[in-house]
């Protein structure tokens, strides 16, 4: 993509996936694009949540997708089902990113990782002609209401483009580029914004020395959570200062908020969820004289030495000896979680512009001309695919609202 200046029909200022999806859509459209993004080079942190596979998106059936969403759903419905799952795995295809969909549910490209389908990504955007101008910094508008930015030389550049998306991202891993800084200059506006606050992150516990020193890095697989009347089924990661992993994430928001308003939070831990409590109480009853309670355990339950000091954590002092009682404690095992991770090393974030602030597409009401997708907005949602089909859905939903915005008679120039 050429780095050439001008006044393009559309600024889309943030080249991550909602801002680069809506930039292939309305230079398909036939109208004139630049992107301009704060770092050296586009789609950081895409890249970076890749590496270790990509997750495109999910293939549950739509009416399970959509209450991943959680309080966002009805005002994000009309746009995932628009550009739904499929639509994601289609266009990948078209990319030359083969999906597949794993044993999980969770649906893959076949190269696994961010980079092919990046780089076909902007190969294509680059033979639609859009222009893409890296280091670029966007600190508002001037007293004119154009774009104002400052480049990495310092300089002001100013640009007054027809329509203007925001895809600026949240703030969580702001060393790649989403720093949430375009809250106060949204706030000048009169924008209102929902604090933001880490979504998918771990949360802190005060584990015993032993549990944190010996099993820092240690997984717990196969697992399920219990949190006020939700489960999440799948695995954590014991770290120092706490726990985290996909079965935690889909529950952190309400964790995060019970934390918020009690202090902490009271989670219960499955860790033989493929077996119910009376069939594990048998196994446990056949305990040898003289075997140790960890060797019993292992061998009757299967559980691993983590799963165990869990077990050590959870019941103070010494596990109980009784079968029943011990199964019990296996099946839901207490583990009060104390804080939140910081929004710096959440994966995602809560919060952000309110639904009411925007229109059915996705303009601000209050700024005309201007709009705004992916993680700006006020929703959350789990890891496994959620996040990216979210950020895309409404990358393509904002390209058809600036579509009609330029389409209809008379309206301003911003």
């Amino acid at each position: 993509m050429s780095e050439t200046a001008g006044d393009p029909d559309v600024a889309i200022i943030g080249a991550g996936p909602a801002g680069l999806i809506a930039a292939e859509r309305l230079a398909q459209a036939g109208h004139s694009v630049t992107l301009y993004e704060r770092m050296p080079s586009p789609a950081r942190k895409f890249l970076l949540a890749g590496r270790g596979g990509l997750n495109l998106t999910h293939s549950e059936p739509f009416e399970s997708f959509l209450p991943r969403y959680g309080a966002a759903r009805d005002w994000l419905e009309p746009a995932l089902r628009e550009f739904p799952p499929q639509a994601l795995r289609d266009w990948a295809d078209g990319l030359g990113a083969e999906s597949f969909v794993g044993s999980s549910g969770r649906v893959f490209p076949k190269a696994m990782k961010a980079s092919p389908l990046l780089r076909a990504w902007l190969a294509r955007l680059d033979g639609l002609d859009v222009r893409l101008l890296p280091g670029r910094l966007w600190t508002g508008w001037d007293d004119t209401g154009a774009l104002r930015f400052v480049t990495r030389e310092s300089a002001v550049e100013t640009v007054k483009p027809q329509a203007t998306l925001l895809a600026l991202g949240g703030a969580s891993w702001p060393r790649l580029g989403s720093d949430g800084g375009w809250q106060a200059i949204l706030a000048a506006k009169d924008v209102a914004v929902a604090p933001l606050r880490p979504a998918n992150a771990g949360f802190a516990v005060a584990w015993s020395p032993v549990m944190r020193e010996r099993f820092s890095g240690a997984p717990l697989k196969r697992i399920a959570l219990s949190f006020a009347g939700r489960r999440a089924m799948g695995e954590a990661m014991i770290d120092a200062n706490g726990i985290e992993g996909g079965a935690v994430y889909a529950l952190s928001g309400l964790l995060r908020e019970a934390i918020a308003r009690d202090g902490h939070a009271d989670l219960a831990i499955d860790l033989r969820p493929d077996l119910d409590g009376a069939a594990l109480a048998a196994r446990l009853e056949r305990r040898r004289a003289g075997e140790t309670l960890s060797n019993h355990l292992r061998k009757a339950a299967g559980l691993a030495p983590v799963a165990t000091a869990l077990l050590r954590e959870a019941s103070p002092g010494s596990l109980p000896t009784e079968a029943d009682k011990l199964a019990a404690l296996i099946k839901a095992a207490p583990l009060r979680l104390t804080g939140t991770a910081p929004i710096v090393r959440a994966i995602s974030t809560a919060g952000g512009i309110v639904a009411a602030e925007i229109d059915a597409g996705f303009m601000l009401k209050r700024l005309p001309g201007v709009f705004v997708a992916g993680e700006m907005l006020d929703w959350e949602a789990p890891t496994g695919g959620y996040l990216l089909q979210g950020c895309l859905a409404t990358g393509v939903a904002a390209a058809e609202g600036i579509g009609r915005w330029l389409s209809s008679a008379g309206h301003a120039r911003v």
